[in-house]
């Protein structure tokens, strides 16, 4: 049910979703492309938060969500590694969590969104490939980059149109 919170006098407000250490956390089940459905409906499973991997896993994991048409759930996967990589691969790892939720974004049908940020990720990730290996942990970036935006301007071209996730996901360590 509700409580009082303090919204407007005499409305109740929802009760928050709490995880076990009563954070709020939204408990509603997700679709594929991460969008919330209604409580009791069947979802698909999330991905865990605060995972800590090894970077070529965090790179599987990731391929394989996005291969399943997953791309909101592989932008949680580069965002552990985000949190919990060195200092110095942050911008790349912010940069692929940027491409995933551009192809989200993409996948929904929003242009803007899916646009800027295909184009800002793959900016981040060209800012940080300029300093180092071109090929960490196996990955392609040059191919990434290109690939991100070849679709920021097809999805600017599509006028709305969804993209299908899966068909349109990237290969992060190159064709295969």
């Amino acid at each position: 049910m509700g409580s009082m919170d303090s919204t407007s006098p005499g409305r109740r407000a929802a009760a928050r979703d709490r995880d076990d250490e009563g954070r709020a956390r939204n408990a509603r089940p997700r679709d594929g492309l991460g969008r919330p459905l209604p409580y009791g409906a069947p979802g698909v499973p999330r991905q865990p938060e605060g995972v800590v991997r090894r970077p070529e896993e965090s790179v599987a994991e990731a391929q394989r969500l996005l291969d399943e048409g997953k791309p909101f759930h592989a932008h949680e996967v580069f965002e552990d590694a985000w949190k919990s990589g060195p200092e110095g691969e942050r911008e790349l790892w912010r940069g692929l969590a940027q491409l995933a939720v551009g192809l989200t974004h993409a996948a929904r049908g929003n242009v803007t969104g899916g646009a800027r940020l295909l184009r800002r990720g793959a900016g981040s990730a060209e800012k940080w490939a300029a300093g180092a290996d071109f090929r960490p942990y196996g990955m392609d970036l040059a191919g990434v980059i290109s690939w991100a935006r070849e679709l920021a301007a097809e999805v600017e071209r599509g006028g709305g149109v969804p993209v299908d996730a899966a068909a349109r996901a990237p290969r992060l360590r190159g064709a295969s």
